[in-house]
């Protein structure tokens, strides 16, 4: 049997290498970008190294989008370790 630390898995639709989060720009620079396009942010959290963000479109549809957290850019869906 092996011991050793748990592993860290994401459970979101996409990841990012996206290094320490020291480098990272602040969840607020991102929800204030979205609110300025006519989003309705709810939640931001990071999965997979990346910002999941659930939130109202402009359109007032529910989505739930991934965002590189150094660079603030869309990662798509299904993408793995997106580099931003």
């Amino acid at each position: 049997m092996l011991v050793g630390a748990p592993m860290v898995r994401a459970t979101g639709l996409a990841t990012c290498d996206s290094g320490a989060p020291e480098g990272w720009q602040p969840q607020e620079k991102l929800a204030a970008s979205l609110k300025e396009k006519g989003w309705q942010v709810r939640r931001i959290k990071v999965d997979g190294g990346c910002y999941e963000v659930y939130a109202l479109n402009e359109k007032g549809e529910r989505v739930e989008a991934y965002f590189h957290p150094r660079t603030l850019s869309p990662v798509p869906t299904g993408a793995k370790n997106h580099k931003g």
